[in-house]
Protein backbone atom coordinates (compact mmCIF):
# COMPACT_ATOMS: atom_id res chain seq x y z
CA UNK A 1 0.00 0.00 0.00
CA UNK A 2 1.57 3.20 -1.10
CA UNK A 3 2.03 6.65 1.05
CA UNK A 4 -0.68 9.25 1.15
CA UNK A 5 -1.89 10.21 -2.03
CA UNK A 6 0.47 8.40 -3.82
CA UNK A 7 0.17 5.40 -6.40
CA UNK A 8 1.25 2.28 -6.55
CA UNK A 9 4.17 2.74 -9.22
CA UNK A 10 5.81 3.46 -5.84
CA UNK A 11 6.70 -0.03 -5.62
CA UNK A 12 7.97 -0.17 -9.46
CA UNK A 13 11.42 -1.18 -8.91
CA UNK A 14 10.64 -3.40 -5.76
CA UNK A 15 11.71 -6.99 -7.53
CA UNK A 16 10.90 -10.02 -5.30
CA UNK A 17 11.92 -13.78 -7.02
CA UNK A 18 8.26 -14.55 -9.28
CA UNK A 19 8.66 -18.27 -7.93
CA UNK A 20 8.54 -17.62 -4.42
CA UNK A 21 5.88 -14.42 -4.38
CA UNK A 22 3.03 -12.93 -6.12
CA UNK A 23 3.26 -9.21 -5.51
CA UNK A 24 -0.17 -7.38 -5.90
CA UNK A 25 -0.17 -3.56 -5.74
CA UNK A 26 -3.04 -1.82 -4.15
CA UNK A 27 -4.39 1.91 -4.36
CA UNK A 28 -6.37 4.21 -2.72
CA UNK A 29 -10.11 4.87 -2.88
CA UNK A 30 -12.25 8.00 -2.39
CA UNK A 31 -13.52 7.43 1.07
CA UNK A 32 -16.99 7.10 2.18
CA UNK A 33 -18.27 10.32 3.40
CA UNK A 34 -17.39 9.91 7.53
CA UNK A 35 -16.27 6.81 7.04
CA UNK A 36 -13.95 5.65 9.82
CA UNK A 37 -10.09 4.41 9.21
CA UNK A 38 -11.34 1.23 10.36
CA UNK A 39 -14.45 0.94 7.86
CA UNK A 40 -12.05 1.72 5.17
CA UNK A 41 -9.61 -0.85 5.88
CA UNK A 42 -12.43 -3.51 6.13
CA UNK A 43 -13.07 -2.45 2.33
CA UNK A 44 -9.51 -2.53 1.22
CA UNK A 45 -9.27 -6.43 1.91
CA UNK A 46 -12.90 -7.31 0.33
CA UNK A 47 -10.54 -8.31 -3.10
CA UNK A 48 -7.81 -10.18 -0.99
CA UNK A 49 -7.72 -13.72 -0.43
CA UNK A 50 -9.45 -14.72 2.80
CA UNK A 51 -8.65 -18.54 3.66
CA UNK A 52 -4.68 -17.95 3.01
CA UNK A 53 -1.84 -15.82 5.30
CA UNK A 54 -0.57 -13.25 3.29
CA UNK A 55 2.25 -10.51 3.40
CA UNK A 56 1.03 -6.51 4.11
CA UNK A 57 3.27 -3.87 3.03
CA UNK A 58 2.51 -0.30 3.69
CA UNK A 59 4.73 2.81 3.21
CA UNK A 60 3.68 6.26 4.93
CA UNK A 61 0.10 6.54 5.98
CA UNK A 62 -0.29 3.53 3.92
CA UNK A 63 1.57 1.48 7.05
CA UNK A 64 -0.96 2.92 9.25
CA UNK A 65 -3.58 1.43 6.93
CA UNK A 66 -2.11 -1.89 6.28
CA UNK A 67 -2.16 -2.00 10.44
CA UNK A 68 -5.72 -1.65 10.55
CA UNK A 69 -5.93 -3.94 7.41
CA UNK A 70 -4.40 -6.57 9.29
CA UNK A 71 -7.37 -7.20 11.66
CA UNK A 72 -9.30 -8.55 8.65
CA UNK A 73 -6.64 -11.28 7.38
CA UNK A 74 -4.64 -14.23 8.47
CA UNK A 75 -1.22 -12.42 8.41
CA UNK A 76 1.97 -14.16 7.49
CA UNK A 77 4.14 -11.14 7.96
CA UNK A 78 3.07 -7.04 8.53
CA UNK A 79 5.80 -4.91 7.65
CA UNK A 80 5.55 -0.59 7.16
CA UNK A 81 8.15 1.47 5.96
CA UNK A 82 8.88 5.24 6.61
CA UNK A 83 5.54 5.07 8.74
CA UNK A 84 5.11 4.60 12.87
CA UNK A 85 3.40 1.96 15.00
CA UNK A 86 1.76 3.59 17.34
CA UNK A 87 0.36 7.58 18.27
CA UNK A 88 3.35 8.24 20.58
CA UNK A 89 5.70 7.99 17.53
CA UNK A 90 4.01 10.73 15.35
CA UNK A 91 6.10 14.21 15.68
CA UNK A 92 5.50 16.62 18.21
CA UNK A 93 3.87 18.78 15.39
CA UNK A 94 1.40 16.11 14.11
CA UNK A 95 0.43 16.23 17.95
CA UNK A 96 -0.20 19.81 17.90
CA UNK A 97 -2.14 19.76 14.60
CA UNK A 98 -4.11 17.31 16.11
CA UNK A 99 -5.06 18.46 19.91
CA UNK A 100 -5.54 22.40 17.82
CA UNK A 101 -7.99 21.19 14.79
CA UNK A 102 -5.12 23.28 12.41
CA UNK A 103 -5.40 20.17 10.22
CA UNK A 104 -9.09 21.24 9.84
CA UNK A 105 -8.31 24.67 8.09
CA UNK A 106 -5.73 23.35 5.85
CA UNK A 107 -5.59 24.45 2.33
CA UNK A 108 -5.64 21.09 0.89
CA UNK A 109 -7.38 22.23 -2.11
CA UNK A 110 -3.99 23.97 -3.39
CA UNK A 111 -3.03 19.99 -4.46
CA UNK A 112 -5.01 20.34 -7.89
CA UNK A 113 -2.73 23.30 -8.74
CA UNK A 114 0.81 21.23 -8.79
CA UNK A 115 0.79 21.72 -12.62
CA UNK A 116 0.30 25.17 -12.99
CA UNK A 117 2.96 25.65 -10.15
CA UNK A 118 5.56 23.68 -12.56
CA UNK A 119 4.30 26.84 -15.35
CA UNK A 120 5.98 29.46 -13.29
CA UNK A 121 9.99 30.38 -12.88
CA UNK A 122 11.05 28.07 -10.85
CA UNK A 123 14.32 26.73 -10.02
CA UNK A 124 15.33 23.12 -11.14
CA UNK A 125 15.39 21.58 -7.56
CA UNK A 126 12.19 22.54 -7.07
CA UNK A 127 11.11 21.43 -10.71
CA UNK A 128 12.12 18.35 -10.06
CA UNK A 129 10.14 18.06 -7.17
CA UNK A 130 7.48 18.80 -9.09
CA UNK A 131 7.42 16.11 -11.61
CA UNK A 132 8.20 13.49 -9.19
CA UNK A 133 4.80 14.43 -7.13
CA UNK A 134 3.09 14.35 -10.26
CA UNK A 135 4.27 10.91 -11.35
CA UNK A 136 3.67 9.30 -8.01
CA UNK A 137 1.01 11.43 -6.49
CA UNK A 138 -1.97 11.20 -8.20
CA UNK A 139 -4.69 10.69 -5.77
CA UNK A 140 -5.63 14.59 -5.33
CA UNK A 141 -9.19 14.55 -4.51
CA UNK A 142 -10.24 17.28 -1.70
CA UNK A 143 -12.27 15.06 -0.03
CA UNK A 144 -9.54 12.62 0.29
CA UNK A 145 -6.47 14.25 1.24
CA UNK A 146 -8.89 15.90 4.08
CA UNK A 147 -10.23 12.57 5.34
CA UNK A 148 -6.25 10.99 5.45
CA UNK A 149 -4.71 13.98 7.03
CA UNK A 150 -7.22 13.50 9.55
CA UNK A 151 -7.02 10.08 9.77
CA UNK A 152 -3.16 9.94 10.04
CA UNK A 153 -2.99 12.62 12.42
CA UNK A 154 -5.94 11.21 14.92
CA UNK A 155 -4.98 7.74 14.70
CA UNK A 156 -5.63 6.41 18.31
CA UNK A 157 -3.19 2.92 18.39
CA UNK A 158 -1.77 2.63 21.40
CA UNK A 159 0.68 -0.48 21.35
CA UNK A 160 2.28 -1.59 18.16
CA UNK A 161 0.75 -4.47 17.12
CA UNK A 162 2.90 -7.68 17.72
CA UNK A 163 5.61 -8.79 15.58
CA UNK A 164 5.10 -6.21 13.34
CA UNK A 165 8.30 -5.43 11.13
CA UNK A 166 9.53 -1.58 10.67
CA UNK A 167 11.88 -0.18 8.21
CA UNK A 168 12.87 3.80 8.63
CA UNK A 169 15.21 5.94 7.73
CA UNK A 170 17.33 7.97 10.30
CA UNK A 171 17.02 10.37 7.36
CA UNK A 172 13.49 10.68 7.51
CA UNK A 173 12.01 14.27 8.14
CA UNK A 174 8.39 13.48 8.31
CA UNK A 175 8.55 10.91 10.80
CA UNK A 176 12.43 11.37 12.67
CA UNK A 177 13.93 8.29 13.64
CA UNK A 178 14.35 10.03 17.41
CA UNK A 179 10.43 9.25 17.88
CA UNK A 180 10.32 5.41 16.61
CA UNK A 181 11.21 2.44 18.68
CA UNK A 182 12.20 -1.01 17.41
CA UNK A 183 12.65 -0.47 13.47
CA UNK A 184 15.33 -1.78 11.25
CA UNK A 185 17.23 1.44 10.66
CA UNK A 186 18.40 2.88 7.33
CA UNK A 187 21.30 4.91 7.09
CA UNK A 188 20.78 7.67 5.02
CA UNK A 189 17.15 6.75 4.21
CA UNK A 190 14.85 9.58 3.99
CA UNK A 191 10.84 9.54 3.89
CA UNK A 192 10.97 8.37 -0.10
CA UNK A 193 13.51 5.91 0.51
CA UNK A 194 10.97 3.10 -1.15
CA UNK A 195 12.12 4.74 -4.34
CA UNK A 196 15.51 5.35 -4.04
CA UNK A 197 16.82 2.28 -1.58
CA UNK A 198 15.14 0.10 -3.64
CA UNK A 199 18.82 -2.12 -3.74
CA UNK A 200 18.19 -2.70 -0.48
CA UNK A 201 14.58 -3.89 -0.27
CA UNK A 202 15.18 -6.02 -3.15
CA UNK A 203 17.94 -7.82 -0.91
CA UNK A 204 16.50 -8.16 2.18
CA UNK A 205 12.74 -8.08 1.59
CA UNK A 206 12.49 -12.06 0.46
CA UNK A 207 14.73 -12.93 3.99
CA UNK A 208 12.06 -10.68 6.21
CA UNK A 209 8.72 -11.87 4.24
CA UNK A 210 9.86 -15.57 4.79
CA UNK A 211 11.82 -15.38 7.94
CA UNK A 212 11.81 -12.29 9.59
CA UNK A 213 15.09 -11.60 9.48
CA UNK A 214 17.61 -9.81 6.96
CA UNK A 215 19.72 -11.33 4.98
CA UNK A 216 23.36 -10.82 5.40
Amino acid sequence: MPGMAANPTVFERIDLPDKEFKMVWLSWEIPKKEESLKAYAKRMVEPIEKDKPVVLIGVSFGGVLVQEMSRFLIIKRLIIISSVKSKQELPARMKLARYSGFYKILPTGLLNYITQIEKLPVGSAIRKRLKLYQQYFSMKDKYYINWAIKEMLCWEQVQPIEDIIHIHGDEDLVFPIKNISDCIGIAKGSHIMILNKYRWFNANLPGLISEGILQH
